[in-house]
C-alpha cells in the first residue's frame, strides 16, 4: 500500500495496483480502475517513487532465502514418528452415525 495525502491533510492508503493513471494538474488526480478519483497533495513523481519502492519492497522480500521459523521447518519436523514401526496399531473405531440425515 502507498500513502498519499488528501486535501484536507488525511492520510490515505491506496494500493499501487488499483491504480490506472495519475494526472498532474494544478492539483493531482489519482484514477483507479472502478473509476473512483481522488485529488492529493502529493506530486506525481512523489507517487511514483513511493510505489516503486514498494514494489521493490515485495521483490527483496519474495527473493530472500531467510524464511520465517515456521515457513523454514521441514515436513519431517512436523510429524510425530514412531521409534518402532513394528508395534501393532488397533483398528481405526468411530461412530458409524451419518453427519447428515441424507448419507445413508
Amino acid at each position: 500500500m502507498v500513502s498519499v495525502t488528501r486535501l484536507d491533510k488525511q492520510l490515505m492508503y491506496i494500493n499501487p495496483d488499483h491504480i490506472i493513471c495519475i494526472e498532474e494538474t494544478p492539483d493531482t488526480v489519482i484514477t483507479l480502475f472502478n473509476g473512483n478519483r481522488y485529488i492529493v497533495i502529493d506530486r506525481a513523481q512523489t507517487i511514483i517513487s513511493r510505489i516503486v519502492a514498494f514494489r521493490a519492497k515485495i521483490s527483496r522480500r519474495a527473493a530472500s532465502r531467510s524464511a520465517k521459523k515456521y515457513l523454514g521447518r521441514t515436513r519431517s519436523n512436523q510429524f510425530h514418528w514412531d521409534k518402532n514401526p513394528d508395534d501393532k496399531v488397533l483398528p481405526y473405531t468411530h461412530n458409524l452415525t451419518p453427519f447428515h440425515s441424507r448419507d445413508y
